[in-house]
């Protein structure tokens, strides 16, 4: 029971990267770079999205090796995307780097023992939340953004 409820998230982490890897860059570049006050444009959003799975790829890595109960540590979103100028970055580069990365977290999520599933993490608010929750989170999260680009 509990390994379906990861099952069903690495199959819909698969059918995200799938399907979009190849239809982000046919998005015309216009619409990929529109700018709103205080908004990312659909090409910072994927950017966002590389900036997430380097963040929870190592998180997904550390946990299995750092002191427990592990500590999540926060990044500044706002400042990595344009620290890393998303925005003037070839659309077919920035989504190949957006598949690789999320691919090495689907080999991780794939072959992740069942005990550290349950290994407790520490938020900056002090509640707590477990790996499977930060993994499943994670795919949602994904999910999220991946709908903002494709609208």
């Amino acid at each position: 029971m509990i390994r379906d409820f990861m099952q069903d998230a690495i199959l819909k982490f698969e059918q995200l990267l799938n399907e979009n890897v190849n239809y982000i860059p046919t998005i015309n570049n216009e619409i990929l770079e529109v700018k709103n006050p205080g908004k990312w444009s659909k090409k910072e959003i994927l950017g966002h999205l590389v900036d997430s799975a380097i963040h929870n790829l190592v998180r997904f890595t550390e946990i299995n090796y750092a002191e427990k109960p592990y500590r999540h540590r926060p990044y500044n979103q706002m400042d990595l995307v344009n620290l890393n100028q998303y925005q003037k970055i070839d659309v077919q580069e920035l989504t190949q780097l957006w598949f690789t990365i999320n691919k090495q977290m689907v080999r991780l999520m794939k072959s992740v023992d069942e005990k550290a599933l349950d290994y407790k993490i520490i938020l900056t608010d002090e509640s707590e939340i477990d790996l499977r929750f930060l993994m499943t989170d994670y795919v949602e999260h994904l999910e999220h953004h991946i709908n903002q680009i494709r609208a």
